[in-house]
């Protein structure tokens, strides 16, 4: 079977609380696009959707979020660009090796003022370890054989991980609640 994600198909490596942030790299040779990150992330997950990063040959990407006043662009922003305009997350990606450094929601949502990062790019130990797998089934749409995603979940499972075809349940439980504010539904 294809690789989950590097990061975690030898099982999670756990994490330090206490882990005060670092900086990540894209992948180009020379000048490299450097992203520093002043804390720990929060929600660091499995994802499947076919918008987040992930490395070759991987069927997952490992992203986490951080409160966007806690990560600075540190060297070469110049080569970043967005990758598309148009998506709620605006993924900033490096224009010469394609790596995506950072994802910015600057649209009315309840993810707002979080930004998604892949730890993975950073050479320091640390950072939460993945706590969930999102968006399982839609690697099926990415091509995955829809017979082998029950082996997908199962070997999620033994690494540690439980698996949604969405967000986490206390994850939908904000969108949802951002959702019912912004209609009056709550108050």
């Amino acid at each position: 079977m294809a690789s989950l994600h590097p990061l975690i198909d030898s099982g999670l490596i756990q994490g330090d609380a206490d882990f005060p942030g670092g900086t990540l790299y894209c992948k180009c040779a020379s000048n490299p696009v450097e992203v520093t990150l002043a804390s720990n992330v929060a929600q660091n997950h499995a994802c499947g959707c076919s918008k987040c990063w992930k490395p070759a040959g991987a069927l997952f990407s490992i992203v986490a979020v951080i409160p966007k006043d806690n990560v600075s662009v540190t060297a070469n922003e110049s080569k970043l660009a967005i990758v598309d305009p148009k998506a709620t997350i605006q993924r900033h990606a490096c224009t010469e090796c394609g790596t995506h450094l950072f994802g910015r929601i600057e649209v009315d949502h309840a993810f707002k003022g979080l930004d998604f990062v892949h730890v993975e790019l950073s050479d320091e130990e640390g950072w939460q370890e993945p706590q969930f797998a999102a968006f399982v089934s839609s690697i099926i749409e990415q091509g995955f054989d829809p017979a082998e995603i029950g082996e997908v979940r199962e070997r999620l499972h033994d690494i540690g991980l439980e698996t949604y075809d969405c967000l986490s349940p206390a994850l939908m439980d904000l969108l949802a609640t951002h959702a019912a504010k912004k209609s009056g539904a709550l108050k």
